[in-house]
């Protein structure tokens, strides 16, 4: 058994589908949109098949968003090696990303850093 996709409401979705395929190297679906409820969405595959998809549709309402909250709280993408977790950090602060925490080894030992990404998702970055 695996987990088949991710779903997330999100405003841009043009937006965050470019992010996740300049950052993240997602391959994107064409776009599912229904005329009649002007539902939105992509799917974006990654490379080890894993899948997001991003939607939108009208009448979306926001809460605000902390890393305490109930329920999903981040997303985490491994890139492979330590040196590719530092080299994506480093490009997301130089783009603007605020960096949370990292990169560091926790104290379980994970290799990791931690990012708000678009829409001020939570991203963790790992081996």
């Amino acid at each position: 058994m695996h987990i088949e996709h991710i779903a997330v409401y999100v405003d841009e979705v043009e937006a965050v589908k470019d992010f996740f395929i300049k950052y993240f190297n997602a391959q994107a679906s064409k776009m599912y949109h229904n005329q009649k409820t002007d539902f939105k969405s992509y799917f974006l595959s990654f490379d080890d098949g894993s899948r997001l998809e991003i939607m939108n549709k009208p009448g979306l309402v926001d809460s605000e968003k902390s890393s305490l909250h109930k329920g999903y709280i981040h997303i985490a993408f491994s890139v492979g090696s330590k040196e590719k977790v530092d080299f994506l950090t480093e490009q997301l602060r130089s783009d603007g990303f605020e960096i949370t925490s990292g990169p560091r080894t926790t104290g379980d030992g994970y290799y990791e850093s931690c990012i708000i990404g678009i829409e001020r998702n939570i991203i963790e970055i790992t081996v």
